[in-house]
């Protein structure tokens, strides 16, 4: 093999080298793009659901209903609405409260790593006995999320105007 060749040979390899370095680059960077949407959506059906688990609620099955809101919180949150089980069930049992949802929508705010602040907006009816017709009012709810394993859990909320 003469110079030439060797040289063309070894300009060759090393575009060869850095042409796959390149493709492996970009596939990290797809990669870890399509895992932060994946972590956004999932972290933006959490807060819709706790949204939706908020305003959901029947005098009926209050306590399911407070299990469930429960089942998508954590730490101080979670903490506090165990704590106020008892009279959660009792007001709701008491006056006779079914209340639905309708129109949810949530946007993240901000996400970074293994938490997220995400808005939620919906509208909410609440029916009783002595409103049978119910009136829809529109909520708004600030929440903190903290991923938990492969799930997000809600940590901190609050109503905002």
């Amino acid at each position: 093999m003469n110079k030439t060749s060797r040289l063309t040979t070894l300009v060759l390899g090393v575009l060869v080298i850095g042409l796959a370095v390149a493709v492996i680059w970009v596939g990290v960077i797809v990669l870890q793009k399509k895992s932060d949407a994946d972590q956004r959506a999932k972290a933006v059906q959490a807060a819709r659901q706790m949204g939706v688990n908020l305003m959901t609620v029947d005098h009926a099955s209050a306590q399911k209903d407070l299990d469930r809101m429960l089942a998508g919180t954590t730490g101080d949150l979670k903490n506090q609405l165990a704590t106020q089980s008892k009279v959660f069930i009792d007001s709701v049992t008491k006056a006779q409260t079914k209340s639905t949802v309708s129109q949810v929508d949530a946007a993240v705010v901000s996400i970074d790593g293994d938490s997220a602040e995400v808005m939620v907006s919906l509208n909410g009816m609440v029916t009783n006995p002595k409103v049978p017709g119910g009136v829809t009012r529109p909520y708004r709810y600030l929440m903190d999320l903290t991923k938990s394993g492969d799930r997000w859990l809600v940590s901190k909320l609050e109503m905002v105007p």
